[in-house]
């Protein structure tokens, strides 16, 4: 199922909100450990009444994912928000932050 972001509030204020026009999917989980994440296992919406963990992921208009958050009991536990490059479609950055830790920035040669 894909729904529209209505507003993107990350645990940490200075990371970039989330776009009103982003496509959002659910999964149960990922796999791997590259970023960005390769989530799998997607969810309906309306399965997640029955889940108290999973991830939210935001793509843009390019299908490329810029935002998860993983939910547990309703609440963001983790962050990830990747930047894309606009000239070779490659992942520039991604910023990670777990909890009440502060976030880490990776930055990508493209």
């Amino acid at each position: 199922m894909l729904a529209r972001a209505a507003e993107g509030r990350c645990l940490n204020p200075s990371l970039p909100d989330l776009k009103a026009d982003s496509v959002i999917r659910y999964f149960l989980t990922y796999k791997g450990v590259s970023l960005p994440l390769q989530l799998t296992q997607e969810l309906q919406a309306d399965e997640l009444r029955n889940r108290n963990t999973y991830f939210e992921a935001h793509y843009d208009a390019q299908g490329r994912i810029t935002a998860i958050d993983k939910k547990v009991y309703g609440e963001v536990e983790m962050t990830h928000r990747y930047v894309w490059d606009a000239a070779s479609g490659q992942l520039a950055q991604a910023t990670v932050q777990i909890g009440d830790d502060e976030a880490q920035t990776l930055s990508y040669a493209v």
